[in-house]
């Protein structure tokens, strides 16, 4: 088999979950036009029914956090004005980040496409849905939502060696091809959505897919998973599956060494 064979076989863990028949809504959305950014959001009329749903999800993660999440995060939130009261407007958030990283916020219709991610990424700005997971589907959604992408992402986007770092990484994956678009997809799941970092006061949660998730929280920092260094050319190589609880995760030192790790080896495979 040559390497465009190879390379066909390529696909992402969220493709190939949609391939199996597992959720429509895993399917990538490719943009076709413009989506509203920053000034240009509109606040959605929210249902009783959501509002309560966003109250639920925030009251419950809240509480499992204390002493779970990192410090960086729980500051972030701070920033932010998260709080059980309402539902945040994305145009709000969009500002503090301005103010803060320089970064924005665009709103956009669900699970969206590897280059049109990569894209926002690099200008700076994150892509958040702005529809609530359903109250049947409180403790599991297969699909991102507003609660995720504002609970889980946004606080950790006004640290700025966070910020740093995941521009670069939009900028990184939109060079990347073959297996190094794999590699990228495995860096971001074990760090932007499944990171751990060392503390002095203990391990402590800073990954979007954990924080906002009621089973992935007390099972991160349990005895079930196996915790390993943050070596990036170990973490890319690493298997995972999006639809279970994650037994092997990755630890980083600090927000800097993220950054600087992840440049030195991005450089060394040509990305940057």
């Amino acid at each position: 088999m040559n390497k465009n064979q190879d390379e066909e076989k390529i696909v992402s863990a969220y493709e190939k979950a949609a391939m199996d028949g597992i959720d429509p809504r895993c399917i990538p959305q490719k943009l076709e036009n413009p989506v509203p950014e920053h000034d240009e959001i509109i606040y959605p009329d929210y249902s009783n029914e959501e509002q309560a749903n966003w109250k639920f999800l925030y009251n419950r993660q809240m509480d499992f956090l204390t002493d779970r999440a990192c410090e960086e995060y729980i500051v972030g939130a701070g920033k932010l004005n998260l709080s059980e009261d309402r539902i945040p407007y994305l145009k709000d958030l969009s500002h503090i980040f301005y103010n803060s990283t320089g970064w924005k916020v665009a709103r956009v219709p669900g699970l969206i496409h590897a280059q049109n991610f990569f894209e926002l990424l690099r200008r700076k700005v994150f892509p958040s849905t702005d529809y609530i997971r359903r109250t049947e589907e409180l403790d599991y959604t297969p699909a991102p939502d507003l609660f995720h992408d504002i609970f889980g992402h946004m606080p950790l986007l006004t640290n700025k060696n966070f910020a740093s770092f995941y521009q670069m990484f939009g900028e990184a994956a939109l060079k990347a091809e073959g297996m190094n678009r794999k590699y990228l997809e495995t860096f971001h799941w074990f760090t932007v959505e499944f990171g751990l970092i060392r503390k002095p006061e203990g391990m402590r949660i800073y990954g979007a897919g954990i924080v906002s998730s009621h089973g992935e929280v007390q099972s991160a920092l349990s005895s079930n998973v196996e915790v390993k260094a943050f070596v990036p050319e170990n973490i890319v190589k690493q298997d995972y599956d999006v639809w279970h609880l994650q037994p092997i995760l990755f630890a980083i030192e600090s927000f800097e060494e993220l950054e600087i790790g992840f440049k030195e080896w991005t450089k060394k495979a040509g990305l940057i």
